[in-house]
């Protein structure tokens, strides 16, 4: 096996300070393998895959070995670990966004790795990389050269970023959850993208990634990692139909299932929207004319007290734009209404007293949450708008209160948001909307950066909530798997319309519309696999 093997971990542990992250890794890759490094956020599996190339902090103390065609790639000089770089060995990390630069255009970008890598003209890199991107299934490949990474969707960012990785040709690509932040349909494409260039380039691959029934697909090898330590490896076959290790099967149990759902006869409406549309108007170029984008257009639904209503739909079909409109923070026509007060009429300060009533929760809570702020003035900010009468200590009080309620530690308050872990920011989220007893809550894809296994408790927290308080929740989401866990009814997006609505297990089990069906397909193909 070690003869066959193209790269080798042996002992590795990685530490920062008296911290070790990393404790006695030891695997091997296969050339033409594809193995998988599984593991909950903080279970040390980037860390070990960034120290094959020597990208970890410099804080980072490194000791074992990393064994690349019989050379330590811990010991090479840098220079002689610049040649393996980006040709032999190819990182595809975890946000595209990220990784590019937002001033050159992409071309420019995959141009110079391949005029710095591979030694070739900027005609022919120009020429190359026009190949890669067709190579990567992007469509227009010329015009796609010259966008800078904003004006690209995220599952074309990933493609540049893919197209960029394998550039040189590598042997061993490194793939850091690489479909984690996109759709579930732009995921499942991404992953059939990178198994097609597996075997077309005949690479070796490290995927890494926090769902077991994600990598199943198409892992020949799995290493579960816990708390830096990889507690179960073997053939992806054993691993998933015979675990050793009760990680592992706690891992493989962490899918969403559906909670008991209950009648909707006879429940009185909270909110009702009609016919809501939102135009943005954009500038065209000095010989084209004005653009008008419908984000969203003509949506009706209606939101039942003590329910759940599920949006879903890819990036773009208008689901965030919608839950704006639904709360008046964007601009929109049509009538919306909340416990039958007509708010279409309602200015800023007309709105401000029913914020209390109708909060937000946003996808990403380490952008929403204010890094200057302790946790516990985070939470209680809203109460100084809505009840500016309280002292300091009650809202120091009440924060604590909130965070018991979302099961968190009251003395996590004194601390930063980053200082915590993403499952814990995005439950102080929900502790600062919970705080002000709302009626209704606005969760924009609340768990879509997070673990699977933390999301089901974030799911069982938010169903725990709404019973306890009777809440009333419109759910975003592109996962329909996690929208089925909560939804009592679901709601369809695409293009700015919903092209499909019922009650959630009809709409799951007897999809009228193709899209749905995609959707569907997309998502328990990924996620329950």
């Amino acid at each position: 096996m070690a003869a066959e093997a193209i790269l080798s971990f042996r002992d590795l542990c990685v530490s920062y300070g008296p911290s070790c992250v990393v404790k006695n890794a030891s695997f091997a890759l296969e050339r033409g393998e594809v193995a998988a490094i599984v593991g909950e956020s903080g279970s040390g599996k980037s860390q070990t895959a960034l120290a094959a190339l020597r990208l970890l902090s410099p804080h980072a103390a490194t000791t074992g070995s990393i064994s690349f065609d019989g050379v330590n790639l811990l010991e090479l000089p840098a220079s002689r670990l610049d040649e393996i770089r980006g040709r032999r060995i190819a990182f595809v990390f975890q946000e595209p966004m990220a990784s590019l630069d937002p001033l050159f255009t992409v071309g420019s970008q995959i141009g110079a790795v391949l005029r710095l890598r591979a030694g070739l003209s900027r005609r022919a890199a120009a020429l190359r990389a026009q190949e890669l991107f067709d190579l990567v299934g992007i469509a227009e490949p010329r015009r796609r050269l010259h966008a800078y990474p904003h004006e690209l969707s995220g599952g074309q960012r990933q493609r540049v970023a893919i197209a960029m990785a394998i550039a040189c040709g590598p042997d061993v690509l490194i793939a850091d959850e690489p479909t984690t932040a996109l759709d579930v349909t732009v995921a499942a494409r991404i992953l059939d993208l990178l198994m097609d260039l597996k075997q077309r380039l005949g690479m070796a691959m490290i995927f890494i990634s926090h769902d077991l029934g994600l990598v199943r697909r198409f892992a020949d090898a799995i290493h579960v990692m816990r708390k830096g330590e990889i507690v179960e490896s073997g053939p992806a076959a054993d691993v998933l139909s015979a675990p050793r290790h009760d990680y592992t099967r706690l891992l493989l149990a962490a899918i969403p299932h559906p909670h008991k759902r209950r009648p909707l006869l006879d429940v009185p409406e909270l909110l009702a929207a009609s016919d809501v549309r939102v135009c943005y108007r954009l500038r065209g170029g000095w010989l084209a004319g004005k653009r008008e984008i419908k984000a969203v257009d003509g949506v009706s639904l209606v939101l039942r007290k003590g329910r759940t209503l599920g949006v879903v739909g890819e990036s773009g079909s208008g689901k965030s734009t919608l839950a704006r409109a639904l709360l008046k923070l964007t601009p929109a026509s049509g009538a919306i209404s909340f416990e039958h007060r007509d708010l279409t009429p309602l200015d800023a300060a007309q709105m401000r007293p029913l914020r209390r009533s109708m909060q937000l929760v946003f996808q990403d809570p380490y952008a929403s949450l204010s890094p200057r702020m302790r946790v516990g003035d985070i939470i209680s900010e809203g109460l100084r708008v809505h009840e500016p009468s309280i002292g300091r200590i009650e809202r120091d009080k009440r924060a604590a209160l909130a965070l018991e309620e979302v099961l968190l530690d009251p003395d996590l308050r004194r601390r930063f948001p980053h200082e915590l872990s993403g499952g814990q920011r995005q439950r102080v989220a929900i502790a600062r909307a919970m705080i002000l007893k709302p009626r209704l809550v606005v969760l924009d894809e609340p768990t879509s950066a997070l673990d699977r296994a933390v999301q089901i408790e974030i799911l069982d927290l938010l169903l725990h909530l709404q019973e306890a308080h009777d809440l009333s929740y419109v759910f975003i989401s592109h996962d329909l798997a996690v929208v089925r866990a909560l939804a009592d009814e679901i709601a369809v997006m695409k293009d700015g319309r919903i092209v499909e609505r019922g009650e959630a297990r009809r709409v799951i089990e007897d999809p009228r519309e193709a899209y749905t069906r995609t959707l569907i397909t997309a998502a328990f193909q990924i996620g329950d696999a």
